[in-house]
């Protein structure tokens, strides 16, 4: 029979797909990146954990995401379609979620703005010091 391997041979090795980081899934799904794992859990995708060990004192590592590339884009054509249930809060395609994210990034934007100018603050003030101390 000639589509029949010989017993002989040894069968070809089979390659796996790499997994998709977050923001691979990010491009595919209408869901903010924060709340990937949590959606991936709703649509059940296989994920991959890396890091996030504790550090003791110094907190704990950054945790990745890797998610299976099969299961991710079942996923994407099963959020699509509505038949996952995800809340409108964590999805990019809805006016919660792209509220909840322009939100986020006005007080991250924010945040920085008043570091920025704290710092600038102390060391205008350390320059006066040593400008007025002479």
């Amino acid at each position: 029979m000639p589509n029949t391997p010989d017993s002989g041979a040894s069968e070809p090795p089979h390659e796996e797909e790499p997994w998709l980081n977050s923001r691979e899934v990010a491009a595919l799904w209408p869901v903010r990146e924060d709340w990937l794992p949590g959606a991936a859990g709703r649509a059940d995708v296989r994920v991959r954990q890396v890091g996030g060990e504790s550090r003791g004192t110094y907190g704990a590592a950054p945790t990745y995401y890797y998610y299976h590339p099969g299961d991710a884009r079942q996923a994407a054509t099963a959020i699509a379609e509505g038949r996952v249930d995800i809340p409108s809060v964590w999805r990019t395609d809805t006016p919660d979620g792209r509220r909840a994210e322009c939100w986020s990034r006005f007080r991250f934007r924010l945040t920085c703005g008043v570091l920025l100018a704290l710092v600038l603050l102390v060391l205008g003030l350390a320059v006066y010091d040593m400008v007025s101390s002479t």
